[in-house]
């Protein structure tokens, strides 16, 4: 009796040490975590921060299509945001369990205004090549990449566990409203002014956030440093070795890779056969992200109702409509329901994979586990980006789209019989009930 009741109060001291000085949630709920002030006050920052960034990444895009008519380099645009997260995402994740995760996502903003800044001056003054500006937009993405490991895995100091679902599927609606917002003001910035304007806001954008960073005072989680190589080692052999996330880290790849036709290549589609300006680009990208806000608050039903295997058949088939009809439209207003649907589509699969990862890792390697998951779906976007582009260079648009539709058909018929996603349950962590959450503070 005498152990039990230690082990509860362990158990009970564990969760206020990550979530202390919070204000306990209600019962569970889509927008619970509001609650929580660190939550909210970090969610409202980094909205304008996501909108700073999206205005970056239309801004980018179009630049590049005004700077070359090669398909390949407008391609790499969405490639050299990713290439980071493949490259540096598991020493990141490293870092963020290796350190004061605050810490590291304030470096990594910091770097990423610093960077911003520079390349809305160089852009201002017409000084920018096809070259240089891949050049910056790597840069930003090593930024993203230090910072997105820390920023997932900080939730749980953010937030009771029991909260942690919702969390994410509110992350994810902040970035999909800043997706609707954001390419629609992109192009009207653009085309009153140039990308200069949209890289200047996005700069701009930080400062909340580092704000927000500076305020926030987290209790200290407790560490156990190791070299970095090492530390990358254990969170290698640990996705590598527990079959749940083997499966998911496995179809997250192939889905990266098929899904990123569309994202690679619309700039390419709105501004060659789809006869299109920098508004019908930004009109474009904005029903994305109203697709992906309307369904981010479905998403969660949906999964327990139908399981991962079914929400991610569901999201795949309307990712294949949305880059077939894409691929056959000539002009812009027939492409719109495709847009609306990839959204959708696209907040569903990236939500659930995301929910799926965090729920099977530890919280001592947590940082490890995510970077690996974002190494290797963003990674297969990366190499897709590159592999799309070449294709649609050395054919055509249209062909190098309806392929990603069929590699995505087949290679997620075949891994669904060799990498079947966990069962409801299977892997998952055990954590504190509701009932240890935190007491309110006075």
């Amino acid at each position: 009796m005498a152990r039990d009741e230690d082990n509860g109060q362990i158990a009970e001291k564990a969760v206020e040490a990550t979530t202390a000085g919070l204000v306990p949630p209600p019962p569970a709920g889509t927008f619970s975590p509001f609650r929580y002030p660190v939550f909210r006050a970090i969610w409202i920052a980094n909205l304008f921060s996501n909108l700073g960034a999206t205005l970056q990444g239309v801004g980018a895009a179009w630049l590049m299509t005004e700077l070359t008519p090669s398909h390949q380099l407008v391609a790499l645009v969405q490639a050299s945001a990713t290439v980071p997260i493949l490259l540096f995402g598991v020493f990141a994740g490293a870092i963020a369990d290796n350190y004061d995760r605050r810490q590291v996502m304030l470096v990594a903003q910091v770097g990423m205004l610093v960077v911003s800044a520079m390349l809305a001056a160089l852009a201002y003054a017409h000084w920018l090549t096809p070259t240089l500006l891949l050049a910056f937009t790597l840069s930003v993405g090593i930024g993203t990449a230090l910072n997105s490991p820390a920023w997932q895995a900080s939730v749980r100091q953010q937030v009771a566990p029991r909260e942690i679902p919702q969390a994410i599927a509110l992350n994810s609606i902040s970035f999909n409203i800043a997706r609707s917002i954001g390419p629609a003001v992109g192009g009207v910035l653009i085309s009153i002014w140039d990308s200069s304007f949209a890289f200047a806001i996005n700069a701009v954008s930080y400062v909340g956030l580092i704000g927000v960073l500076l305020w926030w005072k987290p209790e200290a989680r407790p560490v156990e440093r190791r070299p970095i190589l090492p530390a990358v080692a254990v969170g290698i052999r640990y996705c590598a070795t527990t079959r749940p996330l083997r499966r998911i880290l496995l179809r997250g790849f192939f889905l990266g890779f098929s899904l990123s036709a569309y994202q690679s290549l619309l700039p390419a589609v709105v501004s060659g056969q789809g006869h299109g300006n920098e508004l019908d680009f930004g009109l474009m990208l904005g029903l994305f992200g109203i697709g992906s806000i309307i369904a981010a608050p479905f998403t969660g039903p949906i999964r327990r109702r139908f399981g991962l295997e079914g929400i991610l058949t569901m999201g795949a088939a309307m990712f294949v409509f949305s880059m077939s009809l894409v691929a056959e439209v000539d002009r812009i207003l027939y492409a719109l329901p495709a847009a609306f649907v990839a959204g959708m589509a696209w907040v569903m699969i990236l939500t659930t994979l995301n929910t799926a990862v965090q729920l099977r890792s530890p919280d001592a390697i947590l940082g490890r586990c995510l970077s690996i998951y974002q190494a290797v779906t963003f990674g297969g976007m990366a190499v897709g980006s590159w592999v799309w582009g070449a294709v649609a260079d050395w054919r055509s648009l249209p062909l190098a789209l309806h392929a990603g539709s069929v590699v995505l058909v087949v290679s997620f018929a075949v891994l669904r019989l060799v990498a079947p996603l966990p069962r409801p349950g299977e892997g998952i962590l055990r954590e504190p009930e509701p009932a240890d959450a935190p007491r309110p503070r006075t």
